[in-house]
């Protein structure tokens, strides 16, 4: 049992015999910001903000873009500070790795790869559903008519369409990153021309008088008029909604060993292209609400029928045309993150290690990338999505909690954990409340870490009040009260403790209220999804955890690279170098590893002095 323990939780570290990652450093800040920017404005700045406007928020829909978009940052930065520390391919996979262990870290890197596969399908599907109604549905006609699939949970009809526009995308990913990465850049150009056009031409035709509706000129559906119809509810439901149109931003972070000065233009890339997507979502939401009055929007395509209100049908066309480069531009940021998912997790062994292949001319993992494209690709053309849409945020949302609780682990961790301190009940009372350290040692490092578990019991706890009990009924406010005030003393505790003096070319502001703070929104959204997407989640996670039983836990690389720090620590035993030399090997350059985490690992003699 000791054994499997140390199995599941085993961190990675660099091999002391490892080379230099094989993936071309070809991505710019530019490159980088243009893909988050692309994989994220996509099919939501043209379909979310008129859908959330139609019957959820109103008017009311830019402050759910706001609130959206303030969750999206906590999350942002704490992806931007991990990508100081781990410039590696694989996103919160790696992250969880390093600070967490094998088994999480697996469970993240599992749940992305469903995320991923999911958002292409969805992307191609509503792209070829796009053109099909440009030309008038002759297409979905014809096959319904003569392939129908009659099956519950798959789609009405096999969508050719989309299963040849995923082959021919991981076609162009498998081509290099640098020429897929070109291709974005001109899409996501466009797509942001086409944005600018809407920004204009809506402000020109915008008319205040739309956020000012009397209740008496509404319908009765669509509640008291003015500029929030639908209350506050309404307001925090579509930020709820809003908030799966921030999602792929966190791609940016997948590409560590393709950007060229990962530490610097990764968190700048985030930062940028989150700013970029606010303004976006706030200006054409705005636009949008005051063209037209909310409840005559149309939620499946706003744009075309509020130019038509306004007999602009030059720029309806425009704006067609601009749809489909960005949901190709969506398309390309969806997938994109996906073979290095597969590459990151087969070169650790705990997938299938034929899947971290690199070819030696395109430079690109092209078995992972084949391999996520005909996956994908079936999917778009078999499954009817609208079931499995929810489970991209499950996805999302828990990989975006886990980042958050690694940023905390991180920043009050001892890195060498060689600062013994007595661990007694007196020392630790004392120390939950008045600090005596100037460095993280194991004592302060350990109150952390159940400062954090217990932090997210307390909040799945506020979750399930907010479900069971009425706001408006006394109860529910004592015990929401109650819990509140103690998730506020948990943080207290925390941030009363010492902190790593690591230097970083980016670190998260306010820590730990802004982690913890994204901790609980990410709960609590995850908690507004249904039943039946927590079950599909569930069986999707159960059959990873077989393939990581089955082949994982045995064929993992760490394996290797713990026999390889013990045989250097244990050559270091054998043949002790004199004192001066040995103090003066802390500082060779070879201990500045491009692609590793350098606050997390030990030179050799350090960890012979461990053992």
């Amino acid at each position: 049992m000791f054994n499997l323990w140390k199995a599941l939780t085993r961190r990675k570290t660099d091999d002391v015999h490892e080379s230099e990652s094989k993936l071309a450093r070809v991505l710019n800040l530019f490159d980088l910001t243009a893909l988050g920017v692309g994989s994220t404005l996509g099919l939501g700045v043209y379909v979310l903000a008129g859908q959330v406007a139609y019957n959820i928020a109103g008017p009311a829909v830019t402050i759910s873009f706001l609130i959206a978009a303030v969750a999206s940052a906590f999350a942002g930065i704490c992806y931007a500070e991990f990508a100081a520390r781990v410039p590696k391919a694989g996103s919160a996979y790696v992250y969880s790795y390093v600070t967490i262990g094998e088994f999480v870290a697996f469970t993240i890197g599992w749940n992305l790869i469903l995320e991923y596969v999911i958002g292409t399908a969805s992307v191609a599907r509503g792209l070829s559903g796009y053109f099909d109604s440009l030309i008038d549905n002759n297409m979905s006609k014809a096959l319904n008519a003569t392939m129908p699939i009659k099956v519950s949970f798959l789609g009405d009809y096999p969508d050719f369409l989309s299963f040849g526009m995923v082959l021919l995308l991981a076609a162009l990913l498998a081509f290099g990153a640098k020429e897929s990465s070109f291709l974005n850049n001109i899409f996501t150009t466009v797509n942001l021309v086409t944005i600018g056009i809407v920004l204009v031409a809506g402000g020109m035709n915008a008319n205040p008088d739309n956020w000012r509706i009397p209740a008496a000129d509404v319908p009765e559906w669509a509640g008291t008029g003015g500029f929030m119809p639908f209350g506050i509810a309404g307001v925090m439901a579509g930020a709820a909604k809003c908030f799966y149109g921030f999602v792929g931003f966190d791609c940016i972070a997948t590409t560590g060993e393709e950007a060229i000065n990962p530490k610097r233009n990764i968190p700048l890339a985030i930062v940028i292209s989150l700013i970029i997507i606010f303004l976006a979502y706030f200006g054409v939401s705005t636009v949008l609400t005051m063209m037209l009055p909310y409840y005559l929007q149309d939620p499946d395509a706003p744009f075309p029928k509020a130019f038509d209100s306004v007999e602009w049908y030059t720029i309806k066309w425009i704006v067609t045309i601009g749809a489909v480069f960005a949901l190709c531009t969506s398309l390309l940021g969806a997938m994109f993150p996906l073979p290095r998912i597969l590459y990151a997790m087969g070169n650790d062994g705990i997938l299938f290690k034929r899947l971290a292949d690199v070819h030696p001319y395109t430079k690109t993992p092209l078995l992972a990338t084949i391999v996520s494209g005909i996956f994908a690709a079936v999917m778009a053309m078999l499954f009817n999505l609208d079931q499995l849409v929810d489970m991209m945020s499950i996805g999302t949302l828990l990989a975006y909690t886990i980042v958050a609780i690694c940023v905390l682990v991180l920043r009050y961790q001892d890195e060498q954990m060689t600062k013994l301190v007595s661990v007694r009940a007196p020392n630790v009372l004392r120390q939950l409340f008045c600090n005596s350290f100037k460095e993280p040692n194991t004592m302060t490092s350990g109150i952390t870490k159940v400062g954090i578990v217990v932090f997210a019991i307390f909040a799945i706890i506020w979750c399930i009040f907010m479900k069971v009990f009425e706001l408006q009924a006394t109860g529910g406010i004592v015990a929401l009260s109650i819990v509140g005030l103690l998730l506020i003393c948990i943080c207290i505790v925390i941030g009363m403790q010492p902190v790593s003096t690591i230097e970083l070319t980016f670190k998260v502001p306010l820590v730990p209220f802004v982690p913890c703070l994204s901790v609980f929104v990410n709960l609590y959204l995850m908690f507004q999804l249904d039943l039946y997407t927590w079950i599909r989640f569930l069986i999707w996670i159960a059959i990873g955890f077989i393939i990581y039983f089955a082949y994982g836990i045995r064929k993992s690389t760490q394996i290797t690279r713990i026999r390889n720090h013990a045989e250097v620590a244990a050559n270091a035993m054998q043949n002790p170098e004199p004192l001066e030399q040995h103090e003066n090997r802390a500082f060779e350059p070879d201990w500045k590893v491009e692609n590793g985490i350098k606050a997390l690992q030990p030179p050799p003699y350090e960890y012979s002095e461990k053992l």
